[in-house]
């Protein structure tokens, strides 16, 4: 037999200490894990109530603004800001390709 094939084996200290570390993690992935799928579940939950609400203020927005006869300026606002995220988004799209891996 060769010497350099002789190998001491882990303590069991060692071994021990691997063992609750690799189940430490394990548990730990798993938290972050049911954390993410608990936020993505109240996301989810609240969405129908969100779309509601932006609704409902619509038409708020709109019986004021026949009320008061001033025009409704969310609209205004809101394609303003979609303009936006739209442009802002396909710069990172085509940013992203052009800059990429050949």
């Amino acid at each position: 037999m060769r010497p350099y094939l002789i190998t001491a084996k882990p303590g069991r200290a060692y071994r021990a200490a691997r063992w609750v570390g690799r189940w430490a993690l394990r548990l730990l992935a798993l938290a972050v894990m049911a954390g993410l799928g608990a936020l993505v579940l109240a996301v989810r939950c609240a969405r129908p109530v969100i779309n509601y609400t932006a609704t409902r203020a619509a038409w708020l927005e709109l019986w004021a603004s026949s009320v008061t006869g001033i025009g409704p300026v969310g609209a205004a606002v809101g394609a303003g800001l979609t303009d936006e995220f739209v442009k802002e988004f396909h710069r990172a799209r085509t940013g992203a390709a052009a800059g990429g891996a050949r």
